[in-house]
């Protein structure tokens, strides 16, 4: 017994070492994408394995580090991103991408996971996370706003090279979620007036419009400075607006990654979602769900991890939620049915009026 309790504090203090240094995996993973790894390592689709020496003839050709470049690299294969390949004598060790890695690869469209990464890095970002306990002591406001003194969408708005940014990390998620629920769930069927509200770009809405041309009209709802640059898109109009103050009618809307703010604000949205319907009318909301119980999948993870992002950079008091609170949250702004379609990171949730 004495050893077995001996053996299980020597796991807890290597736990600890690992937790302690942590930052070392997303510094890394910006780093790989900062020196455009993934795509030299891809080139085009060959995947084949190569050296860190190799890797940076491609992305340095003036010259760098491959010493350190591997030690990168290695760290990152301990978290699946990249996959070793070693050397019968061991004297090599070359890389390739993993199905993780592969997600940081730039399509033919210009769209990957990269953008996310990158944005959740920025320098105004990772100063805040140093005040996380901030949110404990005072949540009247968020570490975001105490370190760079104003929100952070207003702080974004500022600076264009962070919104453009932002609107590459959104698609880059965007596409490969909506193909997944576009698989995953059927609910678009017979509808015929659609609303995105905060649909950016219209991506969503034209993915959904392209499966289901029954759809007669989509109305893309968003920021007026956000639709002004959004795209021509057949069937779609872009119409400007705030959410807290009106939705356009429609016999269903959808809504993605919206309700995840203040218990009052998500009130708000739903209310005026409500009054945009007709009796027997849809809200269908892809929203991360956190599960009832806490476990170690990456999928509650990635949950729980997003959950303290909101909470740092955009609001103290916004967070996910789990089925249960966003059925009750339904009932409380007129939605008494309500059902729950889990999908990827996603939940699709389907509120009736």
């Amino acid at each position: 017994m004495e050893d077995e309790s001996l053996e299980n504090r020597n796991q807890a203090r290597v736990k600890i070492l690992e937790l302690a240094s942590m930052i070392s995996v997303p510094m890394s993973l910006n780093a790989v994408i900062r020196l455009n790894v993934p795509d030299a390592i891809w080139q085009g689709g060959s995947n084949t394995p190569v050296t860190a020496a190799q890797i940076l003839t491609r992305v340095l050709p003036s010259g760098g580090d491959a010493d350190n470049l591997q030690r990168v690299l290695r760290m990152l294969t301990s978290y699946d991103v990249f996959a070793e390949h070693i050397d019968s004598d061991g004297s090599d060790r070359k890389y390739s991408l993993t199905d993780v890695g592969k997600t940081l690869v730039t399509d033919p469209n210009g769209s990957s996971c990269a953008p996310y990464v990158l944005q959740h890095h920025q320098d105004e970002v990772v100063r805040a996370w140093a005040f996380v306990s901030e949110a404990v002591v005072d949540p009247t406001s968020e570490p975001f706003v105490k370190l760079n003194g104003e929100p952070a969408y207003d702080y974004y708005g500022k600076r264009p090279e962070m919104v453009e940014l932002m609107q590459k990390a959104m698609t880059g998620l965007s596409v490969p979620f909506m193909k997944a629920i576009l698989d995953g769930y059927d609910g678009f069927k017979g509808v015929d007036r659609l609303v995105d509200v905060g649909g950016s770009a219209g991506d969503s809405l034209r993915m959904i419009l392209h499966k289901y041309p029954n759809i007669r009209e989509g109305i893309n709802f968003d920021l007026p400075e956000v639709v002004a640059r959004a795209p021509h898109i057949p069937g779609v109009t872009h119409v400007g607006g705030d959410m807290y103050k009106w939705i356009p009618a429609a016999d269903t809307i959808f809504m993605k990654w919206i309700l995840t703010w203040t218990d009052d604000e998500c009130k708000k949205i739903m209310e005026n979602c409500n009054k945009a319907l007709p009796e027997g009318g849809k809200l269908i909301a892809c929203e991360p769900a956190l599960p009832k119980e806490s476990d170690a999948s990456h999928r509650t993870r990635a949950l729980l991890e997003g959950d303290i992002f909101l909470m740092t950079v955009y609001r103290a008091k916004a967070k996910y939620r789990t089925e249960e609170e966003f059925r009750k949250l339904g009932l409380s702004t007129g939605f008494p049915n309500f059902r729950a379609v889990y999908i990827d990171f996603f939940t699709v949730l389907e509120f009736i009026k």
